[in-house]
């Protein structure tokens, strides 16, 4: 026989069952939030590393004018045509003016200074995504354990459970924030 008094169980259970749907939606967030650092930071390790290639190219280059030059001044002293130490002259003075050019270039933000500001800014984006990452994870396995125990607590009956599991996920919203908002902060 059913009784037409509601049960006393079935509101707590509808509560639960609420709070793992709150938590379950919590965890979706958590987990876009954590690929979404997770892409950042390894687009941000490779633009960080693309520019740091490019300086390197841009270190070669200028050696290998560098060194040119210097040899051709060498050369220069041993040579008495007007013309042809005119030449190398102006050959010396290009070559030091693209040396001058690779190791600054702020009209084009490709200079070797810019390129180490460059590739730093991306390396500390790079860090910001990632300790945004390792937030999401602890999120959401936070949220996983407060899932299955707020379902124990259907299943026990134990409100205790419930609760504990209200509190892993007010736990784990709180560092969802702290990992949007301050990533670095804490550990």
């Amino acid at each position: 026989m059913t009784s037409a008094t509601p049960d006393i169980t079935d509101g707590k259970n509808k509560r639960i069952g609420l709070l793992i749907a709150i938590l379950a939606l919590l965890l979706a967030f958590s987990e876009i939030g954590g690929k979404n650092a997770e892409q950042d930071a390894l687009a941000k390790n490779v633009e960080a590393s693309n520019l740091w290639a490019f300086f390197q190219a841009k270190t070669i280059r200028g050696t290998t004018l560098r060194t040119a030059a210097e040899a051709m001044e060498v050369d220069l002293a041993g040579v008495t045509d007007p013309a042809a130490r005119d030449r190398m002259q102006k050959r010396i003075a290009s070559w030091q003016a693209t040396f001058a050019r690779y190791d600054s270039e702020p009209e084009t933000n490709e200079g070797r200074k810019e390129l180490i500001v460059r590739a730093k800014a991306a390396e500390a984006q790079r860090d910001i995504s990632s300790a945004r990452d390792d937030k999401y994870d602890i999120v959401s396995g936070l949220l996983q354990i407060a899932i299955v125990i707020s379902s124990a607590a259907i299943i026990t009956g134990v409100s205790l459970l419930a609760w504990t599991g209200a509190g892993l996920g007010l736990a784990a919203l709180a560092l969802m924030f702290v990992a949007q908002l301050a990533p670095t902060a804490l550990f």
